[in-house]
């Protein structure tokens, strides 16, 4: 899938649709952080203020951000979850691949744009702004596209050919994989995204297996983008302390 080079598209008339049931999706939070950190970032450069040199920076500091943490996940998925699937049903991540193929051209092609807008005269900048924005929101539609295919047609390559204890050290070995940075980075976009109760278990799993430091270093970086709502639900549910002087009936 690509957007910004001739292109592998992909128009499916409605989207398929898979029950996942009590089975380990090893995609479901990872591509929920995915969406939030897109969406954000497809926003922030949608109203980029291309007079303002400390915003320029910023938005176009997150935007090379949300581009490494894609090359990040492609080369993991393709070192990891692909082998997995074509392990025990040959070409059965073929189509993945040939997307992650042309999201590397696309990121290569942002990342030019970004530049090209960064460098510009004053007079080109809102021209190269919006080419960028409308390249960046093709990226981010069709990566929603591929997003949800992995979701139901690798998923169910994966739950018919391995256990979930299979799925859950696979998974655990991809974590393992990641630095603390790009823990913390994840986390970041990851944990606001999640449900109440999905972020309870997902946070209640770090609080039980990270060290205390690295712990205590996740919540920092989560807690500012919790409001006092969902960051009370969160501290009841893995034993933290919450913010005072909150009446909260859910």
């Amino acid at each position: 899938m690509t957007t910004l080079t001739a292109a592998r598209t992909h128009h499916p008339a409605a989207p398929a649709e898979t029950t996942t049931g009590a089975r380990f999706d090893m995609y479901a939070s990872i591509h929920k952080a995915l969406r939030h950190f897109m969406t954000d970032t497809l926003h922030r450069i949608g109203r980029i203020d291309v007079f303002d040199a400390a915003d320029m920076a910023h938005s176009l500091a997150q935007l090379h951000t949300l581009l490494d943490v894609c090359v990040e996940h492609i080369e993991r998925e393709n070192g990891f979850v692909h082998p997995a699937i074509e392990a025990r049903q040959p070409r059965g991540a073929s189509r993945t691949a040939d997307d992650h193929i042309d999201h590397f051209e696309s990121i290569a092609a942002l990342r030019l744009q970004a530049k090209s807008l960064h460098d510009a005269m004053y007079s080109e900048r809102l021209a190269l702004a919006l080419r960028l924005y409308r390249h960046l929101a093709l990226f981010v539609a069709e990566n929603f596209q591929h997003m949800h295919h992995e979701e139901t047609h690798n998923n169910a390559a994966l739950w018919a050919h391995y256990t979930d204890a299979e799925l859950i050290e696979l998974h655990d070995r991809i974590i393992a994989s990641l630095s603390p940075a790009e823990n913390l980075q994840i986390g970041r976009w990851m944990v606001p995204a999640l449900s109440p109760f999905e972020r309870g278990l997902v946070v209640g799993g770090m609080k039980s297996a990270a060290p205390a430091p690295a712990f205590r270093a996740m919540l920092d970086v989560i807690r500012p983008h919790l409001d006092d709502t969902a960051w009370n639900k969160l501290a009841r549910a893995i034993g933290e302390p919450q913010r005072p002087g909150l009446v909260d009936f859910a």
